[in-house]
């Protein structure tokens, strides 16, 4: 019997997001890196910088999915509570982590390591670091949870620096084609006998809208890529069948 492969959730933490103060520039990154590593993200949730909140949503996606990714909350204010709540979440002691500590120390002068900077370097117990080499203070993953910042550049690195060692499945692969003069209201019906053939891909319907008209993309993604591929050959012939000119790949920007 195969093991089904390992799925993932974001959790983007801060009530500036919530505000609608900060708009996320993470998800997509996060999105196609994790589909490449075989680990598809499969839900992603906005919440507050709020202890219950973080502690009891932690727990429940950890336990629901294979591999769980949290940006935001690791900063050095009074708000910045993301760390603190995972060790709750753990059940571990909040303590400084000798290593992140060490490297926060050799960072700044003298004195300019204050209690607030050092929050920065207090972590679950048992934590592993990961390296941030932008800005020097590590995020730190514990059992299948890995904490990141919210600042989109050093979320990136962060993230290619836990990369390489986390668990992941079968690449998730995308196929497209796209036609102009094709509603998607005749197309629908079609479509979803094709998606009834192929249960195992995800196949999406995504309108654009361009200077030379309008037109409709489908795009099959799956871990299968002859799959994808068959999928992508049925829709290209029911799109001929319509009236339509089908092209393969992603319409141009």
């Amino acid at each position: 019997m195969s093991t089904p492969d390992p799925t993932a959730c974001l959790l983007v933490i801060g009530n500036e997001v919530l505000s609608g103060r900060t708009q996320d520039a993470n998800i997509k990154f996060l999105a196609t890196k994790l589909g490449e590593l075989g680990l598809p993200l499969r839900e992603v949730r906005v919440i507050p910088d709020v202890a219950a909140t973080i502690v009891g949503t932690v727990n429940e996606v950890r336990a629901r999915f294979a591999q769980v990714f949290t940006t935001g909350g690791i900063g050095p204010t009074h708000d910045d509570i993301t760390s603190e709540c995972i060790a709750e979440a753990f059940g571990v002691p909040w303590e400084p982590h000798p290593e992140a500590w060490a490297r926060m120390q050799r960072q700044y002068k003298p004195g300019e390591f204050n209690a607030a900077r050092q929050r920065m370097a207090t972590m679950p117990r048992g934590a592993t670091l990961i390296d941030n080499p932008i800005s020097i203070a590590p995020g730190f993953s514990i059992g299948n949870v890995h904490v990141m910042a919210g600042v989109p550049r050093i979320m990136q690195a962060m993230f290619e620096n836990l990369a390489p060692r986390l668990p992941g499945g079968r690449p998730v692969r995308a196929c497209a084609v796209h036609t102009h003069g094709v509603p998607e209201g005749v197309l629908a019906e079609g479509l979803a006998a094709i998606q009834a053939r192929y249960p195992s891909l995800d196949l999406g319907s995504y309108p654009f809208y361009r200077a030379s008209g309008g037109g409709v993309a489908i795009v099959a993604r799956g871990t299968d890529e002859a799959a994808c591929a068959e999928a992508i050959g049925a829709v290209t012939q029911l799109l001929r069948d319509l009236g339509g000119a089908p092209v393969a790949g992603e319409p141009p920007v």
